[in-house]
């Protein structure tokens, strides 16, 4: 939060709170390189029409990818579940319904023109419009969010059990309607309301890796082996095998973040958590900038690298921007003003802290 208004950098998987939790930011830096990775890679490789040795990893990770984003997202909802509605829908719905419809536009001024080229203005205004309800590119996460909370604050009441083994089934049944809004939510509601249900079970699978590294690293590697196994059959998008792997790969993300918590070791991964949102939002700029420079250019001839290299650049010039934003009086980018705002600012305690 700041004076003139809240910062992007409280969201999306942080509580509203001045104090954190290392190994929460490290494994949310995991997960934000996870994903500029995937969209680096992938783009890479459709636009030379070839695969490079990035595409292993980005095999391996996709079954616990965006499944260990959405655990997190979750972990403190218990916090603020109870809040009043207005209060509640500020913090978790305008909040990132102001920088969706943002950085939407923002994306659109980018990729407008090339959309009317392909079709004509109108069609491009049409698409931009139906971005409202069905979520644009990669913004899909931050749109999904919102929706997630409104679902546990309205179905708060009801059994919990029952409510996690509907989403069970739902992210089982692998549903592909062609609607996003649709096919996420069943997808991954089922892993932010484990983050929500199970959030003492989370916090006590970190404090015994870090009491116990010997034996969180030997069960690293059986589920290193086991799901690099699985995805590598083809096994591993199958039902039941998939919410598995999902789970066990949040949790091993976990784990990760709570050793290298303990050591203090890449702490590069750290900051990147604490600014993950800054870096979701301002990616797909230099990562599209890169990757069409080195391909128009031929500097580097393998795609491999090319992936390598577009990611590290994504990262590295979301940042970029973001200090950049902040020098200039461009707070707007990645701080809510005031004036979109519908409940009043108020103190609040240390909640990652106190957790």
């Amino acid at each position: 939060m700041t004076i003139k208004g809240t910062s992007a950098l409280a969201a999306p998987c942080a509580p509203e709170a001045a104090g954190r939790i290392d190994w929460v930011d490290y494994a949310k830096g995991i997960c934000i390189v996870m994903v500029v990775m995937m969209n680096s890679v992938l783009g890479v490789e459709a636009a030379a029409g070839q695969t490079g040795y990035m595409h292993l990893i980005v095999a391996f990770a996709k079954p616990f990818r965006m499944p260990d984003f959405f655990l997190i997202s979750g972990l403190f909802l218990a916090v603020v579940i109870d809040r009043d509605w207005r209060t509640y829908l500020d913090r978790k719905v305008v909040h990132f319904g102001y920088f969706y419809l943002l950085w939407l536009t923002i994306q659109f001024g980018f990729k407008a023109p090339s959309f009317a080229a392909e079709t004509s203005w109108t069609h491009a205004g049409v698409m931009y419009l139906q971005s409202f309800i069905d979520p644009f590119g990669t913004l899909w996460f931050i749109y999904m969010l919102p929706v997630f909370f409104v679902v546990a604050k309205l179905t708060r009441r009801l059994p919990q059990p029952a409510i996690w083994g509907v989403a069970a089934l739902l992210e089982m049944g692998h549903i592909a309607t062609g609607w996003t809004v649709v096919d996420e939510f069943c997808a991954r509601f089922v892993y932010f309301y484990s983050g929500y249900l199970f959030a003492d079970y989370v916090f006590g699978l970190s404090n015994g890796a870090r009491a116990r590294p010997d034996l969180a690293l030997a069960g690293l590697v059986l589920w290193t082996l086991i799901n690099g196994g699985l995805v590598a059959s083809g096994f591993s998008e199958w039902p039941l095998i998939s919410l598995m792997l999902g789970l066990s790969g949040a949790c091993a993300i976990v784990i990760i973040g709570t050793l290298l918590a303990r050591r203090h070791w890449l702490n590069f991964l750290r900051f990147f958590g604490e600014h993950s949102i800054v870096i979701y939002l301002a990616f797909f700029l230099p990562m599209a900038t890169t990757r069409t420079l080195l391909l128009k250019t031929g500097l580097i001839h393998d795609i491999g690298t090319i992936s390598l290299v577009v990611t590290i650049l994504g990262v590295a010039g979301a940042l970029a921007i973001w200090w950049i934003a902040l020098r200039v009086g461009a707070n707007f980018l990645f701080e809510r003003p005031a004036a979109f705002w519908i409940a009043p600012k108020r103190p609040s305690k240390a909640l990652q802290a106190a957790e």
